[in-house]
């Protein structure tokens, strides 16, 4: 019997792929809008005086404004109106949890669905490319100076593109051997497709900025050195790239791997079978990202332990639907307290169940252990994905500050260390952040070396006017 041919699946086809369909291809495309689609869409919007999507958006993007293109059918205007203030829409649109930013402010949402900012963001980014239309900014004369930017993720290629653009030679030392930071290694391909990544990269280099892979500060070079070597201004961008431990026993043992050490092996090419039986750890994108890929992988059964229930985990909506789909069992309510192992090797984890107790300001309740509740889950792997931390960096000055949770600790509008010459910004400064909050960081990093290498002052202009409260009639 002749294996099928897999059919060709034409871009923009108006078909979600079936949860088999998901499991079984790594080349998963979850499909964008058609034009009519984009434009019903569009028409949802109210073009509010006071945007709260915009708000909402850590870029600050005119939102209304590229909107208000789009349904006049001016697609390629509505793309650099949206380039203006977010230099990586293709990924912003990507991976982005809108439904917790400008969606999450937008007021159709107050009764009932917002409107779908980042569907119709990429849709514009997914028109350019078909339409083979010119993605890349005219580059800024030389001015003859040099930034070194230390990574390659979402605000280390933003403040690399902003300065390149601003005429600043820049080059990014990434320590891995691919570009992209978190969003490569971090971020399955399924969820944001290789290519994207690929494109930024060429915009960088499109504007003479080089990319030193491979490099890694403290080893190959301090950041001192760099100095020397004729850099006027360094950017730190390094992410959080360390697993945040559960701390509890059996955590050393065999078959036990953290989920973003596992994302980063898998998405660098390696072949990695963790066995049927997956339990993962955690409520986030990460963990929801490790369940899916490890059925991607040959893995037979995966199932995550929350500890609250669904209402609480801070996974976007999209990805949890995708998780439930492939047939993902989440476990709520539900806690690791102990790994169990024979010969070096997990075979089971214990579990305790938990209950919601008061709750804080921002109405998140804290899990309460019920006693006596103790339970085993039999396991191959245990993937922990309950948060991220910033790696110790060697080769930094002995005077930059940092915070209690290891990040950099900067001014908040200009992005600046303890030491003059050195910026940071994204999850190094932030902790675990959003694509778009590093973008930010790392453009509002850009203005400041641009002002700082320039001899101007750093806050002059940027530190924003209080809103004067609106009066009502009675």
């Amino acid at each position: 019997m002749q294996p099928k041919e897999r059919l060709a699946i034409p871009r923009q086809k108006p078909r979600e792929l079936t949860p088999a369909e998901r499991i079984t291809n790594f080349d998963e495309v979850v499909f964008g809008f058609d034009e009519a689609t984009a434009i019903k869409e569009a028409n949802r919007c109210l073009q509010c005086k006071k945007p709260k999507c915009r708000d909402g958006c850590p870029l600050h993007n005119d939102i209304p404004g590229f909107v208000r293109l789009l349904r006049e059918g001016k697609f390629e205007e509505a793309y650099w109106k949206d380039r203006e203030t977010n230099s990586i829409p293709a990924v912003c649109s990507r991976v982005c949890p809108h439904e917790f930013q400008c969606e999450g402010s937008c007021i159709r949402g107050k009764k009932g669905d917002p409107v779908a900012i980042g569907m119709l963001e990429r849709f514009l980014v997914d028109w350019m490319v078909a339409n083979n239309r010119n993605m890349l900014m005219a580059c800024a004369m030389p001015k003859g100076k040099k930034v070194a930017i230390v990574g390659s993720g979402p605000a280390g290629m933003t403040c690399a593109f902003n300065l390149a653009h601003e005429g600043y030679h820049c080059t990014i030392f990434e320590s891995l051997p691919a570009f992209g930071g978190m969003l490569t290694v971090g971020i399955p391909a399924y969820r944001l497709p290789r290519d994207i990544i690929q494109a930024e990269f060429d915009a960088l280099v499109n504007c003479g900025v080089e990319i030193v892979h491979s490099f890694t500060i403290g080893k190959d070079k301090t950041l001192r050195q760099l100095k020397d070597d004729g850099y006027g201004a360094v950017f730190i961008g390094i992410g959080a790239h360390a697993s945040r431990k559960l701390g509890i026993e059996g955590e050393d043992l065999q078959g036990v791997m953290h989920g973003v050490d596992y994302l980063r092996r898998v998405n660098l090419g390696e072949s990695l079978n963790l066995g049927p039986n997956v339990v993962v750890v955690g409520g986030g994108n990460v963990a929801i990202d490790v369940a899916r890929t490890a059925l991607r992988t040959g893995s037979d059964k995966v199932f995550i332990l929350y500890r609250r229930t669904k209402k609480e985990m801070p996974a976007s909506q999209a990805e949890i639907h995708h998780l439930e789909e492939e047939g993902v069992k989440v476990e709520f309510l539900a806690a690791p307290v102990k790994i169990h192992g024979d010969n070096s090797r997990l075979t089971k984890i214990e579990c305790i169940r938990m209950k919601l107790g008061e709750c804080d300001a921002s109405g998140r309740c804290r899990p309460v252990p019920i006693d006596g509740s103790n339970f085993m889950i039999a396991a191959d792997a245990i993937i922990p994905a309950i948060s991220q931390d910033v790696e110790h960096m060697a080769g930094t000055e002995t005077t930059l500050k940092l915070s209690r949770w290891h990040t950099f600790e900067v001014d908040e509008i200009t992005m600046q260390t303890s030491v003059d010459w050195i910026f940071a910004g994204g999850d190094a400064v932030l902790g675990p952040q959003t694509a778009a909050k590093a973008a930010y960081q790392g453009k509002e990093a850009a203005e400041s070396i641009v002002r700082y290498l320039e001899g101007r002052d750093l806050k002059a202009g940027r530190i924003p006017e209080p809103e004067e409260e609106e009066k009502t009639e009675k």
